[in-house]
């Protein structure tokens, strides 16, 4: 298996197997649900190599890898045993408690990431399907119409059935039982019943919920709804059928409750999610979709370009799977999206004229291997590559493309662009705006907004939002010595805590620090049983036993200082801290005194590793090339 490995050093850093209380995946990143994320090496992950980032957010740790994330994840399974296909839920019996919010993302990421794939691909076959007609290469009428829009509207037009699946692997339910309430929600004779039948009567006369009544249960009038397409009721009448479920399974012997837990289960919840969650779920889902258009209406143009520009932040965090819902819905009532979905296609290419900027300016190679990658992805509408490795790190650039993309919407909300279906990513979306009526304004506002995004980020950063070529002048940022170096944007030095003599990384006898997988750096045999500051920060790790310290600069570096090999278990002999964990130092003062001869007498080495523990977050860590080295003398630099 060509990711075995990863997928191996991966489920070991989130705490092993035991630790996994449910694995899925989205298109690039890996989520996890772990009982206890204190128990995951967040450091050694976010230094992988095939690992971009690590990110902790709606209730999920995200590992992010980037488009061959279904391969490391199949491998996950493997490996790891876990049994879960894409967006299963192990029970969570960890007790840990989620706010509101976080508890909603991670519904809807569970419930909705395991049919992007197949939603995008079907998607993609109706713009195709729309394409040809609008260009006069199809005509409505031919049988090869008639199939292609089959497999275009399949999915959608039986979302119930789909999301009955997933819902239930969410809920930990029977996927059978979710699947059939999806079923009987489009079963084809209620809406032949509603299209062709006599109503029986109306109810709510005079209001804004009047309806008519087709037929009844047990006396009960039901309201018949079009539940095809629709997302609420079956995600809110499987969730109900998990709990009904637990409860039969409890009251109802072993022997039997193979057949009669499913019986019980859907005779209870079919009619109730009929008679109450379908009507009421479908009533809260239209207010929603006037809500949605009310803001819309208001200003398209301010609605847009707010939601453009801050689309990437929602990103960072996970949170768009909050506005994922609305889009959905908005497609099952209104027929079109001319928000949510605009903005998740047309934000990527503003990334993309981003980073082809720096590719163009930067004189740094290992910059340039990275942008290449992340354009392609960002062209096939992949953000993550683009932002987590070369924009958001540099801050500036990011910036830049949210600005280019709040433009593109602007123009998209001008143009009165809407998404008529959701097909794919990037610019083989551009088909998912073509109207029942053809090519029209909208299309060519998408086209139009996604290439100002593009230019306008190229601009932005090529002109404004990056330096690469400056010559280096020395001045002073947040108290730390900072430069202005060709191909990057600054870099810090790190001044040796020691004196001694200076060992390569790779030649300490303990694999987590000679494999890189703590972060760069290099290490010292120390002359000198003393410790100095290396940089002004918060000491955020004094470790009680006193053999290691970690120091977080004002610039966001990360340094641990360990001094010697399985040191811990002298349990603080020999070593004397000067300073406490939560104090704020500068660089130079005194940190540590340990006794070199005793703790070598004691059997230990005193081979001192100074790492850069979130390397990953900067282009490189460059070593010292001195071979002794003294108090305060520049040991690394940190190129940011």
């Amino acid at each position: 298996m060509k990711y075995e490995q990863l997928a191996k050093d991966i489920l070991e850093n989130v705490g092993g197997k035991s630790n996994v209380a449910g694995l899925a995946h989205c298109v690039t990143r890996l989520r996890f649900k772990l009982k206890d994320e204190g128990k995951a090496n967040t450091d050694v992950l976010k230094n992988m190599d095939g690992v971009i980032t690590v990110m902790q957010s709606g209730g999920q740790y995200q590992v992010v890898i980037g488009n061959h994330v279904p391969e490391v994840f199949a491998n996950i399974s493997t490996v790891g045993g876990l049994q879960l296909d894409t967006g299963q839920e192990s029970d969570d019996s960890s007790g840990a408690k989620k706010n509101v919010f976080n508890a909603f993302i991670d519904i809807v990421s569970g419930v909705f990431t395991p049919v992007l794939g197949i939603l995008g691909a079907t998607g993609m076959i109706k713009g195709l399907t729309a394409l040809l007609v609008a260009i006069g290469w199809l005509s409505t009428t031919s049988g090869t119409h008639h199939i292609l829009s089959a497999i275009g509207d399949c999915l959608f037009y039986f979302f119930p059935i789909f999301l009955g699946y997933t819902s239930a692997k969410k809920f930990n339910a029977n996927i059978f039982i979710g699947m059939a309430i999806g079923a009987c929600l489009v079963y084809p004779s209620f809406s032949s019943l509603t299209s062709t039948g006599q109503p029986l009567y109306t109810i709510f006369g005079g209001t804004a919920i009047e309806s008519s009544v087709y037929l009844s249960f047990l006396g009960i009038p039901v309201i018949l709804m079009n539940y095809a397409s629709s997302v609420i009721p079956i995600i809110l009448a499987t969730y109900v059928a998990a709990k009904f479920e637990k409860v039969f399974k409890r009251i109802i012997p072993n022997v039997i409750n193979n057949f009669f837990v499913p019986f019980c289960t859907l005779l209870v919840v079919v009619p109730l999610a009929l008679i109450v969650i379908g009507p009421v779920s479908t009533w809260v889902g239209q207010l929603i979709g006037y809500g949605t258009m009310f803001l819309y209406n208001t200003s398209p143009v301010i609605a847009n370009t707010l939601l453009n520009g801050f689309w990437q932040v929602f990103t960072i965090f996970g949170v768009q799977w909050g506005l994922v819902p609305i889009a959905f819905n908005n497609l099952a009532v209104l027929k079109y999206d001319p928000m949510i979905i605009p903005a998740s296609i047309l934000t990527v290419f503003s990334q993309v004229g981003v980073v082809l900027a720096i590719f163009i300016k930067t004189k740094n190679q290992k910059l340039k291997s990275l942008s290449i990658p992340a354009i392609i992805s960002g062209i096939f509408g992949v953000s993550e590559p683009a932002i987590y490795g070369i924009t958001l790190p540099r801050k500036k650039p990011f910036i830049m493309g949210c600005i280019a993309a709040a433009v593109g919407g602007g123009i998209t909300g001008f143009m009165g662009t809407k998404a008529y279906m959701i097909g794919g990513l990037g610019i083989v979306a551009f088909p998912s705006f073509i109207g029942p009526e053809g090519i029209d304004k909208g299309f060519y506002g998408m086209i139009i907004g996604s290439f100002v995004s593009f230019a306008l980020g190229f601009l932005l950063t090529f002109f404004r939002g990056y330096k690469d070529n400056e010559p280096i002048v020395e001045n002073k940022e947040n108290g730390q010595q900072v430069r202005s170096v060709q191909g990057a944007v600054h870099h810090q030095t790190v001044q040796s805590p020691m004196k001694g003599e200076v060992i390569a990384l790779n030649e300490v006898k303990d694999e987590a620090f000679s494999s890189g997988a703590l972060g760069k750096g290099i290490a010292i045999l120390p002359s000198e049983g003393k410790v100095y500051a290396p940089i002004d920060g918060v000491l955020t790790n004094v470790f009680p036993s006193g053999h290691a310290i970690g120091i977080t600069g004002l610039n966001g570096i990360e340094i641990l200082i360990h001094v010697g090999k399985d040191t811990v278990k002298l349990k603080g002999k020999h070593f004397t801290p000067k300073v406490k964990q939560g104090e704020a130092v500068k660089q130079g003062d005194l940190l540590l005194e340990f006794d070199i001869n005793a703790i070598e007498e004691a059997g230990f080495s005193i081979l001192t590793p100074v790492i850069v523990t979130n390397s990953q977050e900067f282009l490189d860590v460059i070593e010292t090339e001195k071979k002794r080295i003294s108090y305060h003398d520049d040991l690394l630099t940190v190129i940011q």
